[in-house]
């Protein structure tokens, strides 16, 4: 999954912007237990995914996420002993001994499960709505040699897997057993180097060698800020100004152990829906659009 630029919103925002609205989902997601918040959080997740034109790579990256999540909360429930309301008894067994399932266990391992799925499709968001290009660029600033290296990085890395995956399929179609992952490994980084001086001498050609500053017209990057920075911008603070507020208010509290309790009541519904709408909100605006 890369980035790919498209008439949406969210790809219209500044990189600031578009990740601190990804990071204040993902950071919501992380200060909130309760599950109608949670699955607040899916929703605008998923329904920001479908405004922003990414909806079949969350799908895809959803395939993958949910048996990921089904193996956390099988995996805390089987493990962890604590909660009063036992639903499965396996009776003693060798070395583990005497072995339960309690539905509060269960019912944890679920919001683990559910918190993962939602932090794995924020960093998809992330990865197909946010230019790593821009976002390197506030950098520049700081280090601009550091910020040309970690962008050389993360172009070389996918660059590196597709020649292996090449390899890989090339090496299938001759006669004897596939290759192991270290034999491809070794290949395919084996003329690092000299794929890495070609970049050197591309950049030096272009006038990268010079140390002079690139010129910025705005504060935090290359540009101003447009309406659409400022409203996902001003959405990820809502978030998460929200989520802290109703954690440290009680109005979503939650509790796995001993006996679990949910804060079901129309505090947690409003904060909840309120979370979804403040997510949603700035891809109403749709003008300034490049279709």
């Amino acid at each position: 999954m890369i980035y790919r630029r498209r008439a949406s919103p969210l790809h219209a925002a500044a990189a600031a912007a578009a990740s601190g609205w990804c990071a204040a989902l993902a950071a919501a997601t992380l200060i909130v237990s309760n599950p109608l918040v949670l699955g607040a959080a899916l929703l605008a997740v998923l329904l920001g995914g479908g405004l922003a034109g990414v909806r079949h790579e969350l799908m895809r990256a959803l395939r993958w996420a949910l048996p990921v999540a089904l193996a956390i909360a099988l995996i805390n429930a089987l493990v962890t002993r604590d909660g009063l309301t036992v639903i499965w008894r396996f009776g003693n067994l060798p070395i583990v001994g005497y072995s339960y399932i309690t539905a509060e266990a269960t019912a944890y391992g679920g919001v683990l499960g559910l918190r993962a799925v939602i932090l794995i499709l924020c960093g998809v968001l992330y990865t197909t709505c946010v230019d790593p290009d821009e976002l390197l660029a506030l950098f520049r600033r700081i280090s601009y040699r550091s910020a040309l290296s970690a962008t050389l990085a993360t172009r070389l890395v996918p660059l590196l897997g597709r020649d292996a995956r090449r390899l890989a399929d090339a090496q299938r179609c001759r006669p004897g057993p596939p290759p192991s992952r270290t034999a491809l490994l070794r290949v395919a980084t084996s003329n690092l180097l000299d794929r890495a001086l070609d970049v050197a001498a591309a950049l030096e050609v272009r006038g990268y060698a010079t140390a002079r500053q690139p010129p910025t017209r705005g504060a935090w990057g290359v540009r101003g800020w447009s309406r659409h920075d400022l409203a996902f911008a001003a959405s990820a603070v809502a978030i998460l100004g929200l989520s802290i507020g109703g954690r440290a208010a009680g109005l979503v509290g939650f509790s796995a152990y001993p006996s679990l309790s949910i804060a079901t009541g129309i505090p947690a519904v409003a904060l909840s829906a309120a979370i979804l709408i403040c997510a949603v909100a700035p891809f109403a605006d749709r003008r300034g659009i490049v279709r």
